[in-house]
């Protein structure tokens, strides 16, 4: 029973059991040129978007839920070089990402080693190269 799917990077559905997430930090970043002025305030120009960076926490109970494997599948993904997309159920879409990094801290071991907790931290970046479309982010999705 893994619960609804709020949120979707790629393949990777995130549960409200099993593989769930607990927070989303998104910080957009823009760029401002100061432009000396005679006679008043220096004039900003717009240059343009630096970054949009979004971190994901969450944790998994493996024992209870699992969700060891679709953070296994992220990693994967982070290594390959994958650009994947980030959609909500609600429709929100936040379009193509790379996975910058993620980072685990695993808690209440059993005798096999095997965390009965791990809580994640997933950051993503946003890809700014090529063009997508919701029909290419449905074939990433489904395809």
């Amino acid at each position: 029973m893994a619960g609804p799917v709020p949120m979707a990077l790629g393949p990777f559905m995130f549960h409200s059991l099993s593989f769930g997430f607990k927070g989303l930090r998104r910080n957009l970043s823009t760029g401002w040129a100061e432009i000396a002025t005679v006679g008043g305030l220096n004039r900003l120009q717009w240059t343009g978007g630096d970054s949009d960076v979004v971190d994901i926490e969450g944790v998994v109970f493996p024992h209870e839920f699992g969700g060891l494997a679709s953070l296994e599948g992220i990693r994967s993904a982070a290594v390959d070089g994958m650009v994947l997309p980030l959609v909500t159920l609600g429709g929100n879409v936040y379009g193509m990402h790379v996975i910058e990094g993620v980072s685990e801290d695993q808690s209440f071991h059993d005798a096999t080693g095997l965390p009965r907790k791990d809580v994640f931290r997933i950051r993503l970046r946003r890809y700014a190269g090529g063009s997508f479309s919701p029909i290419s982010i449905v074939k990433t999705l489904f395809g």
